[in-house]
């Protein structure tokens, strides 16, 4: 047989072997399908011990939270205002849930809390009204933010300056209800709602 041929067979026999021993990487590597782990599900149920975080600086609170290994994290307006937490640092925690002790690390901790210029009420005001069925709900002392909220979307909404110099409402959150129409427990049948609000420190 010619060299030519011999040659030519060498070169198509190494081939086919490469082909062969390199098409499955993961053998090669010593790695099968049973070594590859399942990445670990979430909601690990653990059980970690919350600290007492009332009084804390909000962001003080939520790292003490996440170094005993809670991240499920929440914040609201423990005023019932309807603010959002935007600079955690500017906020002080007035109330927890849950209450401090052993829960599972996939708990969900809310802080209740205020400015840290603000006292803490002494009942957390988060629970909001809402309009139950076609009832009006009784917003006096509310912020106009948590009124607003609380009405269905498409009700056409009214808000006048109780204070009678004709003030723009511009931050919701900062003025609360003195007066409503329709009153409260009155029917709800799609009319047009007004509010007479004044700013909060003010008085009605």
């Amino acid at each position: 047989m010619p060299k030519r041929h011999i040659a030519a067979i060498t070169a198509l026999t190494a081939a086919c072997l490469f082909a062969i021993t390199g098409c499955d990487s993961k053998t090669n590597s010593g790695e099968s399908d049973k070594d590859i782990k399942p990445p670990t599900a979430k909601g690990d149920t653990k059980a970690g011990n919350l600290p007492d975080m009332t009084g804390k600086g909000l962001q003080s609170a939520q790292d003490h939270a996440q170094a005993a290994g809670f991240y499920n994290l929440a914040s609201h307006d423990a005023l019932g205002r309807g603010r959002m937490q935007a600079l955690d640092r500017n906020w002080k925690v007035c109330s927890q849930s849950p209450a401090p002790g052993k829960h599972p690390t996939n708990t969900k901790i809310d802080f209740g809390a205020v400015k840290l210029e603000e006292t803490c009420p002494t009942k957390d005001q988060a629970a909001a009204p809402q309009a139950s069925g076609s009832s009006m709900p009784d917003f006096t002392g509310k912020a106009v933010k948590v009124a607003r909220r609380a009405l269905d979307g498409n009700t056409s909404i009214t808000i006048k300056d109780g204070s009678g110099q004709g003030r723009m409402v511009l931050v919701e959150s900062n003025w609360q209800v003195c007066s409503q129409q329709p009153a409260a427990g009155a029917k709800l049948d799609g009319q047009p709602v007004t509010l007479t609000a004044v700013k909060f420190g003010e008085t009605c």
